[in-house]
């Protein structure tokens, strides 16, 4: 068997699975209570130069 061949027999099943887990984590970190106030921070941020701009 060649190395190609163990690679993507583990990435057929393993990685796979690695990537869905690493997907539903990365995805379920944005409804997280605890980061909320960061993310509303953020989307607000573009505004705060506006203000500034205009005074």
């Amino acid at each position: 068997m060649t190395t190609y061949d163990v690679l993507r027999e583990f990435a057929d099943s393993w990685g796979l699975i690695l990537m869905g887990v690493a997907f539903l984590t990365f995805t379920g970190w944005t409804f997280l209570h605890s980061v909320s106030a960061e993310h509303q921070r953020a989307a607000m941020s573009i505004f705060e130069q506006e203000d500034e701009v205009d005074g």
